[in-house]
C-alpha cells in the first residue's frame, strides 16, 4: 500500500506495512458542483443571521477588511476579490484598509502578499500588516473573561466597519480556527494574546482539537470579537488542494458555527491505538516552520500510544518559526524541564510562543519524535532535543526496528485536517 504525504509544494510516496491504517477526513470525497467563486458568491448573497455585507457597508466612511497572513491557506485570490466588490456595491467610495492578521507571526513579506492575493490586488488595494509589538498601535477595549488586558489595533479599533474573511479547520486549542480568531490572537497586541494563550488554559483538557463548549481560550477569543465588533466574517472550508469547498458568511458566531458542524462532520475520524503515527502539516504554506507543525503532531499523539512513536514529515524551509519557542528548548536541558517550568508560569508572565512550546514539550516527554524535514533544519531540530531523520522512508525503518516488524502504523496525511474522536 502507498500514500501521498504532502511535504512543502510537493509530495512524497510511502509504500507503507500491509497492517497500516490511513486516516484521513471527508474532504478529498466531496465533490463540488460549483466553481470556487460561485461557492463564495453565493455564501454572500445569503448571509447567517445577518444582512449581506453590501448592506452592512451603506454609509461607513473607514471599512477594514481582516485577513490571514502567509502561514493560513486561505484561498484570498479566490475569496478577497469577491468580498471587496460585495462591499463597494453598497458603498462604491468606502474607504477601505485590508489588515493583516499576523498574530504573533513575523511580518508578511511583500513577496509573500503577491503570492498570497495576487499582484494586482496588493497594487491596488491599501494594505497594512499587523505588528502585535507595537503597543502605540494599539486601542485597549477593557478586559477578558480570564481578566487579561485586550488590547487591538487601531484601525479596527477605530473603523466604522469591520469584517474578515478567514478559514476553518481544527484547531489543536482554540477548538477550530477561523471566526472570532482574527481578532484574537490575529490583531491583538502581544500582552493580549499571551494572557489568552497562557500555560494554565493550554493545560486545560477542554482545550483541544474541534472543542468549543467549555473551551476557556474560545471564551476569551469570542468576547475579543464582541467588543471589537466584528459585523461579518467569510469563512471558507479547503481540501487538501487549497481549493474552496463550502463557504460561511454573515454574523460571527452563527456563521462560524454553521461552518464549524460542517467541518466536525467531514473532519471526524475515529482514533486508533498505534506503536507508530505518521503526519505532516497538510504541506505549503502551514508546513514552513517548527512552530506551526506542532499542530499536526497533536493529531498524531491521540492515535498513538503513551509509548508509541510519532513520525512528523514537514519541510520547515522557514527553520523554528519562533526565536523563544527555539530558545525555550535550546536553553533548557531536556523536554521535561521544559513542561514544568512553563506548568509554573502565570498568565500576566507569559513569555513570546510559550504556549507551542507547552504543547511540543508535553508530546516529546510521552512519545519518541523522528522528525522528516529540510537539512537546513537539522541543527535546529537537534538543539531543541527532537531527532532529525533525512527521510520519512529511514524514518519509518526505524521506528519498525524499534517497535518491531509487526507494530502497528497509523498515517494522517494531513494531520492540521482532522479531528480524532
Amino acid at each position: 500500500m502507498k500514500v501521498k504525504l504532502p511535504y512543502g509544494k510537493e509530495e512524497i510516496e510511502l509504500e507503507l506495512p500491509e497492517n497500516a491504517d490511513v486516516l484521513v477526513s471527508k474532504a478529498g470525497q466531496l465533490k463540488r458542483e460549483k466553481s470556487q467563486e460561485e461557492l463564495v458568491q453565493e455564501a454572500l448573497e445569503n448571509p447567517i443571521g445577518s444582512a449581506r455585507v453590501s448592506e452592512l457597508a451603506k454609509g461607513k466612511k473607514k471599512i477594514v477588511v481582516i485577513t490571514s497572513d502567509h502561514t493560513r491557506p486561505v484561498p484570498s485570490k479566490v475569496t478577497l476579490p469577491i468580498y471587496l466588490k460585495e462591499i463597494r456595491k453598497g458603498n462604491p467610495d468606502a474607504d477601505i484598509t485590508i489588515l493583516i492578521a499576523t498574530g504573533f507571526h513575523r511580518p508578511t513579506t511583500k513577496e509573500e502578499m503577491i503570492d498570497k492575493f495576487g499582484a494586482d490586488v496588493v497594487a491596488k488595494e491599501h494594505f497594512v500588516v499587523h505588528m502585535s509589538q507595537k503597543e502605540e498601535d494599539m486601542a485597549y477595549l477593557g478586559k477578558l473573561p480570564s481578566g487579561g488586558d485586550l488590547l487591538i489595533n487601531k484601525l479596527a479599533a477605530e473603523a466604522d466597519l469591520v469584517v474578515s474573511e478567514g478559514f476553518i479547520e481544527p484547531h489543536f486549542f482554540a477548538g477550530f480556527s477561523g471566526g472570532r480568531k482574527s481578532i484574537l490572537p490575529g490583531i491583538a497586541s502581544q500582552k493580549t494574546v499571551f494572557g489568552n494563550h497562557c500555560s494554565k488554559f493550554i493545560a486545560s483538557d477542554k482545550s483541544r482539537t474541534g472543542n468549543l463548549n467549555g473551551n476557556p481560550i474560545h471564551k476569551d477569543m469570542q468576547f475579543a470579537a464582541e467588543k471589537a465588533k466584528l459585523a461579518f466574517i467569510l469563512n471558507v472550508v479547503i481540501n487538501s488542494k487549497k481549493e474552496v469547498i463550502a463557504a460561511f458568511a454573515g454574523d460571527c458566531v452563527k456563521a462560524h458555527e454553521k461552518g464549524c458542524e460542517f467541518v466536525t462532520d467531514i473532519s471526524s475520524i475515529k482514533g486508533t491505538n498505534a506503536d507508530i503515527a505518521i503526519t505532516t502539516n497538510g504541506g505549503y504554506p502551514l508546513d514552513q516552520n517548527i512552530y506551526q507543525s506542532v499542530k499536526s503532531m497533536t493529531a498524531a499523539e491521540a492515535c498513538v500510544k503513551p509509548d508509541g512513536i510519532i513520525i512528523e514529515v514537514s519541510k520547515c524551509n522557514d527553520l523554528h518559526g519562533g526565536e523563544g519557542f527555539y530558545n525555550t528548548f535550546k536553553n533548557a536541558k531536556n523536554a521535561k524541564e521544559v513542561e514544568d517550568t512553563i506548568l509554573k508560569v502565570k498568565m500576566e508572565d507569559t513569555i513570546a510562543d510559550q504556549w507551542e512550546s507547552q504543547i511540543l514539550a508535553r508530546i516529546l516527554c510521552r512519545h519518541e519524535v523522528l522528525y522528516v524535514a529540510d537539512p537546513s533544519a537539522k541543527q535546529i531540530l537537534e538543539d531543541m532535543h527532537i531527532e532529525y531523520v533525512p527521510t520519512v522512508e529511514e524514518a519509518l525503518r526505524i521506528a519498525l526496528e524499534r517497535k518491531g516488524k509487526n507494530a502497528k502504523v497509523a498515517v494522517i496525511p494531513d494531520g492540521v485536517s482532522v479531528i480524532v474522536k
